[in-house]
């Protein structure tokens, strides 16, 4: 008996790890929404950081441009001016000389507005895009 040793007992098996479960249809859609989401959600933020650099820089070009009007209008002024005094240094009164001016400024409007009014005629509705559009709508209002 003393060669009889204890009997080996073997501990039963653990069951086996559970296989990872397979996504359903609708969690893949959930999951694809959500994604999309996401993806969404980071384009506007990089728009609204390239907007905020872009809209800084065209508000200081507009300053520029605003201020490059201005002293244009003020030389415009000036030239007009200088203008009258070289018609008096010819001999006439400077009130004839400044109604001169006037009047060429008049007649230069006049001109503009009227190639203006020519060019404002020759200005028509997008007739073959309101044709397209009313035969998409057509066609999908359609039954058929």
């Amino acid at each position: 008996m003393a060669d009889r040793e204890a009997p080996v007992t073997t501990a039963p098996a653990a069951p086996a790890a559970p296989a990872a479960e397979e996504p359903t249809i609708g969690k893949l859609v959930v999951d694809a929404f959500d994604d999309f989401g996401t993806l969404l959600r980071n384009i506007i933020a990089l728009a609204k950081a390239e907007m905020k650099v872009s809209v800084r820089a065209g508000g200081m070009a507009i300053g520029l441009f605003l201020a490059a009007a201005f002293l244009l209008l003020l030389s415009v002024v000036l030239v007009s001016i200088s203008i009258a005094y070289f018609i008096v240094m010819a001999g006439l009164d400077p009130a004839w000389a400044f109604l001169i001016v006037f009047g060429g400024y008049v007649l230069l409007a006049l001109l503009l507005a009227f190639i203006g009014y020519r060019k404002i005629r020759k200005v028509r509705a997008p007739e073959h895009t309101i044709d397209q559009a009313k035969a998409t709508q057509r066609a999908l209002t359609s039954r058929g």
